[in-house]
């Protein structure tokens, strides 16, 4: 593979729904443009970009395919993004280092759920951006009607590039509005031909529509077309390429990747109208002393580039693919990286063709590359020359929604458990794992099941480690809601030194704080020195309530009284008398049952603001506001415990059709309503004899 400078390469990204075709058309045009000698299918499980065992047992992307394409002067990185939104860390680290992406379209599904979905992730990064309408050869398809749904839920800047041809409704071409030809599919490659005289009209028509978004691009085409004369193509391609770059035009184009139908087109229009890395925006970033600073892409510039993605293959070890921000990445290169502030030789480097590596000796600024066998860089890291430092911001991604909890099948496994989930982490930040030491029990979190059944999917595949499941258990609290005065006596003998503690305490609720211990003692009735201990005590019986055995918060123990005896008083004696004192006390102190409670923030269509409040409502939640988000959708803030919400993922996707998003977070525990402390305490107790 040639070596590309920044005026020369272009870093697009193909997003989509689910299912609509971005795999197969990534394909289409790494064999349009040469980069493999046959393409593979879906189907058959032999595509460059879905490789790994999870993705070709779900016949889904599950993480983003690099696909570095030649096309006659340019290089076209092509990021194939995963279509599940659940995969959004992973998604949202390949859009950073893009700078154009291609929306994948089902024609005969038209706009669905992840259609508009990556397209607010497009319009909330300012990416240029163009449609392909993919599966144009199915049956029934009408254009028209497509064309008009992409207009109306995704902006009238969606301009069709491009009108379909055929025979008997079979799609078998197209014609090139913008060149005013047919390209008429022919086996192989797209052929000029006539344009079919039942469609010129048309074309004509929408040429015109064109050719006014051309002009009103520039003030100089402007003035020339209202004068009348007729713009040059040199003209209208430069404007077009000015629209598409501000996002005032959204080319449309048709097509078959399966059939290889507009991918050659499609290459010629990432050429002609997206931008350059070297047209982008400089990176910024701060240096040592945490001051910002800027860098271009340009290879003149001190070297640095940001970690977007690691691989954790199991031969090789990890990968690091990064972008270059700046400079010139050269092998056997030394880099100082920024989370282990040391310097690392970069003695393989690389880019990946899927998972084919192509050994390289330099990459420019703005050019895609991976590096092998470095330890500790991880997605996020940034690399840079040690004289001068720079680190980019990390990419601010949904913290997770659900969470499940796992245990090997084999508890040999446990500690290749631990490291696998380490190397996961590194691969995908956007995972939490958090051992309970409450309920004992390990989880991890993410976006949802599909992102959790691809760890544990992966877990097994790469790792060996078969895991078994089961829901997350709710950790509750206890605390008191009256104040009771209570004492404890811990007195024994047993012919030598004994134990001789006696303690007369106060408790209080105290909402303000987990948990507080003063004294009123007068008159030396227990010695200070003693204090620590009842202190102590007091303590190390919180962390098991009576009721249910939960911790015990919000309480406050006021030591009033006491006794000691010279000879048999001890620490352990004052400490057992405070655990006592405080069991006592529970009897006449109402104790009871607190629950985690979350804020919520809901994003939702519109149209099921009503269905989603009535839900709230039912979980035991409140509602605290609304306020509009993007165009069309909602914000909802709200509170509900989390007892209700463990699953509310897959519960809002079943609501809203797969449109809802949310954030969870912890604010407070909150008291249980009454009817439902017994069901909880037997819970608790069930779980902790089956558990000794």
């Amino acid at each position: 593979m040639n070596e590309y400078k920044a005026n020369a390469l272009k870093n697009v990204i193909l997003l989509g729904h689910l299912g609509s075709g971005k795999t197969s058309l990534s394909e289409s045009l790494a064999f349009i443009s040469g980069a493999i000698d046959k393409k593979g299918s879906i189907e058959k499980k032999s595509t460059v970009s879905d490789y790994t065992p999870e993705e070709q047992g779900k016949l889904s992307s599950l993480s983003t395919g690099l696909l570095p394409l030649e096309f006659k002067d340019i290089k076209v990185n092509i990021l194939d993004a995963p279509g599940a939104d659940e995969m959004i860390g992973d998604i949202s680290h390949s859009m950073a280092v893009a700078n154009a992406a291609i929306l994948v379209v089902d024609a005969s599904s038209g706009v669905e759920v992840g259609t508009e979905k990556m397209w607010l992730e497009i319009k909330k990064r300012n990416l240029p951006a163009m449609i392909f309408l993919n599966k144009m050869d199915k049956e029934n398809i009408k254009f028209d009607e497509v064309l008009e749904e992409i207009r109306t839920k995704l902006g009238k800047q969606a301009v069709p590039f491009a009108l379909p041809l055929g025979k008997s409704d079979e799609f078998n071409g197209f014609a090139d509005i913008v060149e005013l030809k047919a390209r008429i599919y022919d086996g192989n490659a797209c052929i000029d031909g006539e344009i079919y005289e039942d469609k010129m009209d048309k074309v004509e028509s929408l040429r015109q529509d064109l050719i006014e978004t051309v002009a009103g691009s520039d003030e100089e085409l402007l003035e020339k077309y209202f004068e009348g004369e007729e713009l040059t193509m040199d003209e209208i391609r430069s404007g077009l390429h000015k629209s598409v770059l501000a996002g005032e035009a959204v080319p449309v184009i048709v097509g078959s990747s399966l059939k290889d139908i507009g991918t050659l087109t499609l290459l010629h229009m990432i050429r002609q109208y997206f931008p350059t890395v070297a047209e982008g925006q400089p990176s910024v970033g701060e240096n040592e002393k945490g001051v910002d600073i800027q860098r271009s892409f340009k290879d003149e510039e001190p070297f640095s580039a940001f970690v977007f993605k690691t691989l954790i293959d199991p031969f090789v070890g990890t990968i690091n693919i990064m972008q270059i921000k700046s400079g010139t990445l050269q092998k056997d290169q030394e880099v100082y990286i920024s989370n282990k502030e040391s310097t690392e030789k970069a003695s393989q480097l690389f880019t990946l063709l899927g998972k084919t590596q192509i050994p390289m000796d330099v990459f420019h600024a703005g050019d895609i590359c991976a590096m092998a066998k470095v330890a500790d860089v991880k997605t996020g890291s940034t690399l840079s020359d040690k004289k001068n430092i720079i680190v980019y911001p990390h990419i601010v991604c949904p913290t997770p929604t659900m969470y499940v909890a796992i245990h090997p099948e084999n508890k040999k496994d446990e500690d290749k458990l631990s490291n696998a989930l380490a190397r996961l982490q590194l691969e995908d930040n956007t995972i939490e794992v958090v051992r309970n030491k409450e309920t004992s029990q390990l989880l991890i979190g993410g976006q949802g099941m599909i992102h959790l059944g691809y760890i544990i999917d992966k877990m097994k595949n790469m790792f060996k480690v078969a895991l078994q499941t089961e829901d997350q258990r709710i950790v509750y609290r206890e605390t008191i809601k009256q104040t009771a005065t209570a004492e404890g006596r811990y007195i024994k003998q047993s012919g030598g030194s004994g134990y001789y503690g006696v303690v007369v305490m106060r408790f209080e609720p105290n909402p303000k704080a987990d948990y507080e211990f003063a004294e009123e003692i007068f008159g030396g009735a227990v010695p200070r020195g003693y204090f620590p201990a009842v202190d102590k005590g007091l303590q190390e019986t919180l962390e098991h309530g009576v009721l249910a055995g939960f911790p015990v918060i919000g309480v406050k123990g006021v030591l009033t009284d006491g006794k000691y005896h010279a000879v048999d008083s001890n620490e352990l004696a004052f400490k057992m008398a405070a655990s006592i004192a405080f069991k006592e006390a529970c009897k006449t102190a109402k104790p009871t049952i607190l629950e985690p409670i979350f804020k919520l923030e809901i994003t939702i269509k519109d149209e099921y603001l009503g269905d989603v409040l009535g839900d709230i409502n039912k979980r035991r939640g409140r509602v605290l506001g609304m306020e509009p988000a993007v165009e069309g959708y909602q914000k909802v803030v709200a509170e509900a415990p989390e007892s209700e919400i463990t699953k509310y993922t897959i519960d809002l996707k079943a609501m809203t059709q797969g449109s809802g998003t949310f954030s969870r977070e912890f604010v407070r525990y909150e008291e249980v309503p009454g009817n439902l402390i017994d069901k909880i305490v037997e819970e608790q107790k069930k779980y902790n004899e089956e558990h000794k």
